[in-house]
């Protein structure tokens, strides 16, 4: 039988998660607290090994953690996300404000790339390029395109930390300024080509690659090296290589 405190979690989770972003199982709930997010709700199925969980992986946190989840039947659960987690964990967040991501990505000089995703079409390599940016410290992430990078798939994939780095759709022809490095196969080898902080690194889309428009605007066309035969990397793959190729021995500390 739910207790009175559960039946509350799930009033407010229902009526808060229209105009919330879906925190997918423990660790993305973890990093959006890392970076700041608005945790409207959190429940869980199974409190007492979650909160085991945030000792052993983000003792910093325990605390937090153990006050903001609701434990709720595993049942009602699965009623209020798409999926279960394995971690039994779900959280509703705050967007990160459009205006304060556009203020980041525009601002002038920046101290790393932009990654821009020239329309993707595949939310799982949008959340792992998230994830990278954030590992990287890139100034953010642009799409182009019709895609939601804000999508719950993409948010789970990129386990909470949209909250890490500056994340928004934008036409085409509105990007950030700074110098555009494409990354084409007709292009120099990267290994050969300095890439500065302020640059705008755009990969194409998992399918038909970068779009004419976008070529024709390329302050430089780099490629990535790749083995005779060998069509293509993933996306995300190849984000990580650029930006490893940026942030590589050669870059000032």
């Amino acid at each position: 039988m739910i207790d009175d405190e559960a039946a509350q979690a799930v009033r407010h989770w229902r009526a808060t998660a229209p105009e919330t972003v879906l925190l997918d199982g423990f660790h993305a709930l973890k990093h959006a607290l890392r970076f700041g997010a608005e945790v409207r709700a959190a429940v869980t199925s199974d409190k007492a090994a979650a909160v085991e969980l945030a000792a052993d992986l983000a003792d910093d946190l325990t605390e937090t953690i153990a006050d903001l989840l609701v434990e709720v039947e595993a049942g009602t659960l699965r009623d209020l996300v798409p999926r279960v987690h394995p971690t039994r964990v779900a959280a509703l967040a705050v967007r990160r404000g459009r205006q304060g991501n556009l203020d980041e990505l525009s601002k002038r000089p920046r101290a790393a790339p932009v990654v821009v995703l020239d329309n993707p079409r595949n939310l799982g390599n949008v959340g792992a390029v998230v994830r990278l940016a954030a590992g990287f410290g890139a100034t953010g992430v642009v799409t182009t395109g019709d895609i939601d990078p804000w999508h719950p798939n993409a948010v789970r994939s990129g386990a909470g930390l949209h909250f890490a780095t500056a994340v928004e759709r934008l036409p085409g022809d509105a990007l950030p300024e700074g110098p555009l490095y494409v990354l084409d196969a007709e292009g120099e080898d990267i290994r050969s080509v300095t890439i500065p902080d302020d640059a705008l690194l755009a990969f194409g889309s998992e399918r038909h690659g970068i779009s004419p428009e976008l070529r024709k605007r390329a302050t430089r066309l780099v490629a990535l090296p790749m083995r005779p035969q060998v069509s293509s990397y993933n996306l995300a793959t190849s984000v990580a290589m650029a930006l490893f190729h940026w942030g590589g021995p050669a870059h000032p500390a």
